[in-house]
């Protein structure tokens, strides 16, 4: 039985300086302030999360945040310090990050993602304006002078159809990604999203599928929301490398984490991420020591 592994964002705050991707929640919250000194996570809670990750074997997917909340030296502290606890060099999805950028944080991280999101030319450009496709390629070209690795996230369900897979294939290609997320889209109230159903499993496993086939060794990471949980052996089957979007610290133990241990299963899998019994940790975080409050429970 082949292993798999479960693989967790951390996210290190809920500011974003553009906050107008329609399908993102933060796009149906413009008249709220934000703040980016308010907005973030405590040191407390983002190490802790680093912590139990290590002790679960979950991989870091990636640190992630909105754009423009930290300033170069923060972020620096906190990627050398989940670095340094999970003893694995770390992804960047932090939005466009600058030449500077990357010589400062190359040390500790082994590749930046960038939010292609949609590959649709005109559907893109309507979905994402503040985040356009030639700021992500101007970055990737940053990436190959810096020799760091490149990935991308994707969501399926905003528009686009399975003739745009070529595009995908090809950016691909041109840029020699390594890594790709794959969502399906979760509609957020007060989007334009909000009543749409997202994606059906077998237009989500023809992406998969054919992605796979091109790219036989591009690493695929696949998430599923609650709703759908009994799709992941099929993502699995298509092609999916290891599967993410699961509230592990939340959910931990629950019937939704024992859907996705059978689903493994089924697509002939070793779940050898921890979704299940206990963590034990010695810490004086009180973050932490919450958090394994409620994963024992």
């Amino acid at each position: 039985m082949k292993p798999i592994y479960f693989e967790r964002a951390i996210f290190i705050s809920w500011y974003c300086s553009k906050r107008d991707c329609a399908f993102c929640y933060l796009s149906s919250k413009p008249d709220v302030e934000q703040d980016p000194l308010k907005d973030r996570r405590s040191k407390d809670s983002i190490f802790a999360e680093a912590e139990i990750c290590k002790a679960c074997n979950w991989k870091v997917e990636f640190i992630s945040g909105g754009c423009d909340t930290y300033t170069d030296d923060e972020l620096l502290d906190i990627i050398k310090t989940i670095s340094k606890i999970t003893k694995q060099k770390q992804w960047l999805n932090l939005g466009i990050l600058t030449e500077k950028q990357l010589k400062l944080f190359k040390p500790y991280i082994e590749g930046v993602c960038g939010t292609v999101e949609c590959i649709t030319p005109k559907l893109r450009d309507k979905l994402c304006p503040s985040k356009p496709l030639k700021e992500i390629e101007e970055m990737f070209q940053l990436c190959d002078k810096l020799n760091l690795k490149k990935a991308i996230t994707l969501v399926l369900g905003l528009g686009e159809t399975e003739k745009d897979i070529p595009l995908l294939n090809k950016f691909i290609k041109k840029y020699s990604v390594d890594r790709l997320t794959i969502y399906r889209l979760k509609p957020q109230k007060n989007t334009i999203f909000e009543k749409s159903k997202g994606p059906t499993t077998q237009y989500y496993t023809k992406w998969i599928k054919e992605i796979r086939g091109e790219f036989p060794k591009l690493e695929i990471i696949a998430g599923s929301w609650l709703s759908h949980l009994t799709e992941i052996n099929k993502l699995i089957k298509a092609g999916a490398n290891a599967i993410t979007k699961f509230p592990s610290i939340r959910l931990f133990n629950s019937d939704y984490a024992k859907t996705i241990e059978e689903e493994c299963k089924k697509a002939n899998k070793e779940l050898i991420s921890k979704l299940s019994g206990k963590v034990n940790i010695k810490t004086t975080n009180p973050s932490l020591k919450k958090y394994l409050k409620k994963m024992n429970s």
